[in-house]
């Protein structure tokens, strides 16, 4: 009789340990899947960010072009000008396919390891009007050259003084708290440079764009 109690005890504890390990296998999938969810959910929604994000402007001036040449001891000289008329379009651009992050699932952590710089696009369309030229002085493909320059270089500094960057990264701000949200919104942490990031305000102070 004894012996057949023993067995019973030997067999019901022999059953809890089978139910034990069979739940804490199931419940250990069950975080494995879970984390494993989380994180396909997390870069899908990095791989919809991932986009070029563009700004545009445009900008207008007019310019007076000269050059002169000088002959015979500079008592003779040959001018040529013209009215130059620029209309540009600009385009900022941040391609966030080119963003570089990590995710640890350890410890539910997105770091973003580098956002891409700008790509600033000029395209001047650029009209010639009232030239002035002679056979001794004609305008040449040296001319043309200079003038896109300049033209450029002060487009250059318009855009510097405009509000089209600070457009443009505001777009940016917007497309990346689409990941802030997710990871708030799944117990994740979302991190750059070291820090943690925790709203909008954050991205504008944090972000060295």
């Amino acid at each position: 009789m004894q012996n057949l109690i023993k067995r019973i005890i030997v067999l019901a504890a022999l059953v809890l340990v089978i139910v034990l390990a069979f739940k804490y296998c199931e419940f250990k999938k069950e975080g494995e899947s879970d984390i494993q969810y989380n994180t396909n959910l997390i870069q899908q929604q990095i791989l919809n960010v991932g986009k070029l994000v563009v700004t545009e402007g445009h900008f207008s001036e007019v310019i007076t072009y000269k050059n002169q040449q000088k002959y015979l001891m500079d008592m003779v000289s040959f001018e040529k000008k013209a009215l130059v008329v620029v209309n540009a379009n600009v385009t900022v651009a941040y391609d966030l396919h080119k963003m570089k992050y990590d995710i640890d699932e350890k410890n539910k952590t997105i770091t973003i390891l580098n956002i891409p710089k700008e790509e600033i696009t000029i395209n001047p369309d650029i009209q010639f009007y009232d030239v002035e030229q002679s056979k001794l002085n004609p305008f040449t493909g040296d001319d043309y050259n200079k003038i896109n320059k300049s033209v450029k270089a002060n487009l250059a500094k318009k855009i510097e003084k405009s509000t089209l960057k600070t457009n443009a990264q505001n777009r940016l701000i917007s497309e990346l708290s689409k990941i802030l949200i997710l990871t708030n919104s799944m117990g994740w942490k979302l991190q750059y440079e070291g820090k943690t990031i925790e709203s909008d305000k954050d991205f504008n102070e944090d972000l060295k764009l």
